[in-house]
């Protein structure tokens, strides 16, 4: 399976300048046409690091592992202090600020819908104002402090200390 269609030798037996073996490890993962994705993980991990990471891994993981490595290496590249890691912190940096402008955009909108309905409740009562007084309606009002029934509790029985204690009293 070493090198690819034709004989030609992987990018990295290519760049290292060695004939590619049949059992080429690195040849399934840096095809010829592809000579810069083995250029920048040689330059950060070198080539045989690479192949002992590669030899210790089950054929199923290494796809994504030289995937990894490729990412890894372009961001060592780019960052060479902080690497993946500087741009994860980068990203979550971003998700905290449009998650703050998000909140605040919610905000306004809450605020916007609070202001409509101010606007409507004028008009609202008026409005009610108007059919009870059409109506001839007079609301009635009813003791309940009379009632009797000892699952209710009424009149002084129901008061604020007596349900969150006296240090919860306003």
């Amino acid at each position: 399976m070493g090198g690819t269609a034709g004989n030609t030798p992987c990018a990295s037996c290519k760049l290292l300048r060695r004939r590619c073996a049949k059992d080429c490890v690195f040849a399934p993962h840096f095809p010829s046409d592809h000579p810069q994705k083995f250029a920048i993980v040689h330059k950060v991990f070198g080539a045989s690091n690479i192949s002992k990471m590669l030899q210790e891994l089950p054929l199923h993981q290494r796809a994504d592992a030289v995937s990894s490595l490729v990412y890894e290496a372009t961001a060592r590249l780019r960052d060479p202090v902080y690497g993946c890691t500087g741009a994860i912190s980068c990203l979550q940096s971003q998700v905290a600020q449009l998650q703050m402008q998000l909140a605040l955009a919610q905000a306004e909108i809450l605020y916007i819908q609070m202001q409509q309905d101010q606007q409507l409740l004028p008009d609202t009562l008026q409005h009610l104002n108007e059919t009870t007084t059409q109506n001839n309606y007079t609301p009635q009002f009813h003791n309940f402090t009379s009632f009797k029934n000892n699952n209710v509790f009424c009149g002084d029985s129901f008061n604020k200390e007596s349900m969150y204690g006296s240090d919860m009293v306003s």
